[in-house]
């Protein structure tokens, strides 16, 4: 189920706040019969698989915290949780990947290709193996207590607001709410405010902006001008795709009376790669620095150590996104520059520039790693950074028609993508304060929103294939 549909919006939130409302206790019980139907409306086998890594961290958090202080067997449980989440997460999203890897690689030497296995990868299945394994990681750690009811860990799992896209909201930051939690009217009108922006930037914004991305990547020989307006259409799209998703995760979250973690914090104005991966998607960056990062070392074992572990960290974090070479040049891209702006004190390389500048800057950066991210395969991504930097010319008639990639109603869209990306104000911290005026904007946005919703096609948000 999309939250971008006429069943999610005019039966199911309806009926499922309707129910949680009346229910004395509004229990975790009945949040965790409605996720599942959320979860199981693309295909119902889907929920076995969540359903078993539930059980599999559930147990082993249980093991960890009765071991007390025997460390050994407590360790022994979490590396089980870990070998069993992990596995899942790799056989699901990575045995293709591998065949045809392995399949390259044997047609090198002239053997027969071995046969292929197909696997279908199940809907928003790296966030919740990374969300169950918080659990037993942070039991472990003594930063978190075990959970008291299957039911409450099950329900934490499986949230449907945050289920499928994230944010990764990790054990430990959700724990007390399971148990505790409060149900304001300023809290349901925060979330339901938030929710409707959320809304509001994937139909109105991340929409269009995709059909100018579709455009240019779908052109032959762009020019440099399409090129570039293409890529940074693309940023525009994910960015308020992926946040507006989160948005609408963490409204509904308050209307169901939880805090989930903020994901995004204007990452357009950052000024150097480290900036950005402090605002960009900043469940994952957190949770890989935590779970990941400092494991591994961190910035403890000398500057070089520290140079690899970057590296890695953000290499792995591509392959988390997909199974697919240009993810892993895509985080690789990411982990070097992070590396080289450590070498300099966490700076950039052009850390004297004024600051429009190095926001500048860094944009550039991060639109050519989008090529990558964007693309099918490497010699796309090659061949359209190719474009950008004038293999196709740069000047001449473009062979996209103007209709199609600069129409004035587009060009306007894009205007505004860019004066919401590149500007400070935060749908989050907006609807801190819900006035009158505000109300009635928020009340038109959405007519507006739900107007639109009907005149596109299927269009589900980005991150569900990861």
């Amino acid at each position: 189920m999309v939250f971008t549909s006429y069943v999610f919006m005019f039966y199911f939130l309806p009926a499922v706040l309707l129910v949680y409302y009346l229910l004395p206790g509004r229990g975790n019980f009945f949040l965790l019969l409605a996720s599942y139907a959320f979860y199981g409306w693309w295909q119902p086998w889907f929920i076995l698989l969540m359903l078993a890594a539930t059980v599999i961290n559930y147990v082993c958090g249980g093991l960890i915290a009765s071991a007390g202080e025997n460390r050994r067997r407590a360790r022994a449980a979490l590396v089980v949780a870990a070998a069993a989440s992990l596995g899942l997460l790799a056989f699901f999203k990575y045995f293709m990947f591998a065949e045809q890897n392995l399949n390259r690689l044997i047609a090198l030497f002239g053997a027969q290709s071995l046969p292929m296995l197909e696997i279908t990868l199940p809907i928003g299945i790296s966030f919740y193996i990374f969300q169950s394994l918080s659990y037993p990681i942070d039991v472990y750690r003594k930063i978190s207590p075990p959970v008291r009811s299957f039911w409450d860990f099950a329900a934490y799992i499986a949230l449907f607001p945050q289920l499928v896209a994230g944010p990764i909201v990790r054990y430990n930051t959700i724990a007390h709410q399971l148990v505790h939690r409060t149900h304001t009217l300023d809290k349901f009108s925060a979330g339901a405010a938030l929710f409707i922006l959320g809304f509001a930037k994937k139909i109105l914004l991340a929409n269009p902006m995709g059909n100018l991305a579709d455009s240019a990547f779908a052109a032959e020989s762009p020019l440099a001008l399409d090129a570039w307006f293409g890529v940074t259409a693309y940023a525009f799209q994910i960015y308020f795709d992926f946040s507006g998703y989160s948005d609408m995760a963490i409204g509904l979250g308050r209307m169901f009376g939880f805090e989930f973690p903020r994901n995004f914090d204007a990452p357009y104005r950052a000024e150097s790669i480290t900036d950005y991966w402090r605002r960009w998607h900043i469940s994952l960056s957190t949770f890989l620095r935590d779970y990941l990062y400092i494991p591994l070392g961190g910035n403890r074992l000398g500057p070089w150590r520290t140079y690899a572990n970057l590296t890695l960290v953000m290499l792995l974090g591509g392959l988390w996104h997909g199974a697919n070479w240009t993810f892993v040049i895509w985080g690789a891209f990411h982990g070097l520059l992070l590396a080289l702006e450590r070498m300099f004190g966490k700076k950039s390389l052009y850390a004297g520039f004024p600051r429009p500048i190095r926001i500048g800057l860094t944009f550039v950066l991060v639109l050519i790693s989008w090529v990558f991210f964007r693309s099918e395969t490497l010699a796309d991504a090659t061949g359209y950074l190719g474009a950008m930097f004038g293999r196709g010319g740069l000047t001449g008639q473009s062979i996209l028609l103007a209709g199609e990639l600069y129409h004035p109603g587009r060009l306007a869209q894009f205007a505004l993508c860019a004066v919401l990306a590149f500007g400070s104000i935060q749908a989050i911290d907006w609807v801190k304060r819900i006035t009158g005026v505000r109300s009635v904007a928020l009340l038109v946005l959405f007519c507006v929103g739900l107007g639109t919703m009907f005149t596109q096609a299927f269009n589900p948000f980005l991150y569900f294939q990861f």
